[in-house]
Order: structure tokens, then sequence, then C-alpha cells
């Protein structure tokens, strides 16, 4: 299994999940003539599927909810990645995806409660973007999701992105180093120290490394959910490191987050062509 997969699937404890909210259109043909000489009348939406609600996208923020018997689920961007060309598209393709697969699962789950005679609980997706940094040619994004698929809680983790506002893509912010190895020689020690420091004062003893636990090993940057920061507007200069439950601990034990200054060890890691976007803050 690879880093993004275990940033991405590992940390959620449950697959990644996809999906989205389509809102049907009636085309003007279907409509009745009537009398010519008669104002039309103002067209009335279509109602989504079950109680939802759809706010569609008008060229800023977004927010979708969905509740039916099945499911419930509820997707948002905001005004900045809705402004931005190509990325309101990429992230409603995302939606799309992400309400089919939460659709598909409830359906799978009804039928196998009602085969197996136990009750079906409404499973549900919820999947929250927010800027982390908004510089002249790039967005730097941050989501945080929260997913029930049956069992004894939901699930919850992160995501992230980092779009190149000139040709239009999203990258990966660990794509923006020059490998993961030379990542963590730079950062994974003060990773660890805060990650251990933190451990100690949620578990009230001290962490001893144990290569059998991976409650208790280290993690490296890339298999968590990294951030791209900015303090001035201009320069990446920070970095975020999110780490959702059974990565670093158990479920009751909670997430992590730490936020680290870049420095000039960590400027060495960055890949030539991006350099320029990047600055060690003090």
């Amino acid at each position: 299994m690879d880093a993004a997969t275990i940033r991405r699937f590992t940390r959620l404890a449950v697959p990644a999940m996809a999906g989205a909210m389509l809102a049907a259109c009636v085309p003007a043909d279907d409509a009745d003539e009537g009398d010519p000489n008669t104002a039309p009348a103002t067209p009335t939406p279509p109602t989504p599927p079950g109680d939802g609600t759809l706010t569609p996208t008008t060229g800023g923020a977004r927010q979708v909810e969905e509740r039916t018997d099945l499911f419930i689920f509820e997707y948002s961007y905001p005004q900045a990645a809705g402004e931005t060309k190509g990325l309101a598209d990429w992230l409603d393709r995302r939606l799309d995806r992400e309400r089919s697969s939460l659709a598909a699962r409830a359906e799978d789950g009804r039928a196998e409660a009602r085969d197996n005679g136990f009750p079906f609980n409404t499973y549900s997706s919820e999947t929250a973007w927010e800027v982390v940094a908004d510089m002249p040619n790039w967005l730097s994004l941050s989501a945080d999701q929260s997913y029930y698929y049956g069992g004894a809680h939901p699930n919850y983790g992160f995501d992230t992105i980092v779009w190149n506002k000139e040709d239009g893509t999203p990258m990966e912010p660990t794509a923006f180093f020059t490998s993961n190895a030379a990542l963590d020689e730079a950062l994974g020690p003060r990773l660890c120290e805060a990650l251990n420091a933190e451990r100690e004062k949620r578990r009230g003893i001290p962490v001893e490394e144990d290569a059998g636990n991976s409650f208790n090993t280290c993690i490296k940057p890339d298999e968590t959910n990294l951030l791209l920061g900015s303090t001035n507007g201009q320069t990446f200069n920070r970095i975020g490191i999110q780490i959702a439950p059974y990565l670093a601990g158990p479920y009751a034990e909670g997430s992590y987050e730490f936020t680290f200054p870049m420095t000039p060890e960590l400027l060495e890691t960055v890949r030539e062509e991006y350099r320029e976007v990047f600055a060690a803050r003090n």
C-alpha cells in the first residue's frame, strides 16, 4: 500500500468513498405550449431524490445536502474554490463520485441488514473543503471528511490538494518535494518529537517506540495529510500535518494536528521548479 493510499484510506479506517448530487433539468421542449399570448409561468425546479436540497454552483461557494431513508450526504467548498477556473468542475466531479458511491453502499448495506435480520442505520458522508492558503498562482485546500457505513461509530479523516491556477490542475502537496525520503529526513524528526509529546500528554505515560505497535511508532510526513500553508499570501512558508485516528493511535485518542515553519533545511527538499513559491520562516 503506497503512502497516498495510507493517507486517504487507512487513516479513515474505511475505504475512501465517492459521491455527488445531480440536479435534473427540464428541457424547454417538454413544457406545454399553452396560450401563446399568455406569459409563461415561472418554472419550478425539480426536486432532488428523497428529501434533500441542492444549492447549485453559481461561480462561488457551494453547499449540497441530501437526506433520504438510506443516507445523508453533505458536501461543500468555499467561494475561493468556486471562483477558481477549473477547480469548481473538479470538485463537482468528486462530489458526484462520492454521492454515487454512498448511495450504492447504502443500498448494499440495507440489503445485507434485511437478509440478516438486523436493523439498518442510515449511512452518511460529509466532506467540507476549506482554504489553507490563497496565493497568486496557487490555492491550497484541505477537507474534513466523515463517514458512517454502519458499525459502532462513524469514522473521519482529511484530504488535501494544491490547485495550480495557471494550468488548472491539482497537485499533491508532497509532489512539490524532491522525494518522500528527503521530506522525511528534513521534517520527520520534528514530527516524531511533537507526536510523541502529544501522545504522552493524552495517554499520561511516556511513549516507548515499539516496532510491533503502530500506535507507538513515528509517522512519516507523506503518510499524513500534509498541508502547504502561508502567512503572507505570497509564498508557502509553513507545513501542516493532520493525522487521523487509527494511524498514530486508537480511535478514542482522536486525531493529531501540527504546524511547522518552513526552514532552510526543508527548502532544500523542494523541487527546483517550485523553489520560488516557497520561503523560510523564522
